[in-house]
Formats: structure tokens, sequence, C-alpha cells
């Protein structure tokens, strides 16, 4: 059986500790269940405390540091979230400047709950309509981004939402995206 996503790569970064388990591995099974591969980069290749809230969950493995990736090489990106997963990729240049370059090539860049402080620092959200956990609106608003409290919000090329209880949605519009997107390719 083929899936809508067949051949894509879809890039998911995190931080090495803090990303909330659910908004990594519900995107992550919903690509893969329609035939793409995701691919988890991080600051640094090896291990990945996941959370569920503030406890600790399962450690998944990145493959390669982000600064190892090229986003070329990737047809989306996905930013769960987490309290201290986006924090600790804000501060990090090199997963900023990825993010940055995949907002700017226009393909699907979708992230949830508190993963929008990423794309603050990457400098791609003034003008642009998000969602987010409520606590991060007042940064989005400060950073030029429109805010509505929505579960699903599509803005070109990306696609947000607030907390797990969206990821059905989500995931669902993740994959019409680059599916969409790999048919206008001729994919």
């Amino acid at each position: 059986m083929t899936g809508r996503l067949d051949g894509r790569r879809i890039a998911f970064l995190t931080a090495n500790e803090g990303v909330e388990q659910v908004e990594l591995t519900a995107p992550w099974d919903a690509v893969r269940e329609e035939g793409a591969q995701p691919v988890l980069l991080a600051p640094e290749a090896g291990p990945v405390q996941a959370f569920n809230h503030l406890d600790k969950g399962d450690v998944f493995t990145a493959e390669r540091a982000v600064e190892e990736a090229d986003p070329a090489d990737f047809d989306a990106l996905v930013l769960p979230g987490g309290v201290a997963n986006p924090d600790q990729l804000r501060l990090q240049p090199k997963a900023v400047h990825f993010v940055r370059q995949f907002v700017e090539s226009g393909r699907t860049v979708a992230v949830i709950c508190h993963g929008p402080w990423t794309l603050i620092d990457a400098g791609v959200v003034d003008g642009r309509h998000l969602t987010s956990w409520p606590s991060v609106r007042t940064d989005l608003v400060h950073a030029g981004a429109r805010w509505s409290d929505e579960p699903l919000v599509v803005d070109g090329n990306l696609i947000s939402s607030r907390k797990p209880a969206d990821l059905p949605g989500f995931c669902d519009a993740l994959v019409e995206a680059v599916a969409t997107a790999g048919q206008t390719a001729g994919l």
C-alpha cells in the first residue's frame, strides 16, 4: 500500500531535552503512516529526553545535529512544543538559522504549543497569523504576528496549533499540506 507522502522527508527539530512527547510522536506517526520518512534533528545528535508535561517521558534519538542538516533535504519541518524545548532551541543559532531558512523556502512548517518561540527568534512571524499556547500570545504579538485562540491556523506555509488536544487537526493539516505541495511540485 502506498501513502500520500511516499518519498517525502519530514524534519522534526527539538532540543535535546524538554520536548512534549505527544507533540513529537503524534505528527511523527501521522506522516510515517502516510509513507513519509520522519527525521529527528536536535542541537546535538543522540539522546532527546521527552516529557509528559513535567514528568520525564521516553528518550528518542536525534539522527543528526541540526548544524549538519540542510533544509533543502526536507519537504516539511515540524516544531513540537513543551515549554523547555523551544526555549532552548531559540538560544541555538544553528537551529534558529535552520528554521529561518525553512520558513523562507516556502515549504511547510508546522508548529504547536510553545513552538512559535523558535519562529520568533528566527524573525519570521511579522505579519503572519498564528495560534499557540496562550502564554506565547504576547510574544507573538510583540513580534508582529496576528494571534488568535483557535485549534488550527494555516497561514501560507505556516501551520499552528495550541495544545495536545488540537493534534488531530494539526496532524491532518500537516499531511494535507505536504501531500498538496508534492502534487504541485509534480511528485
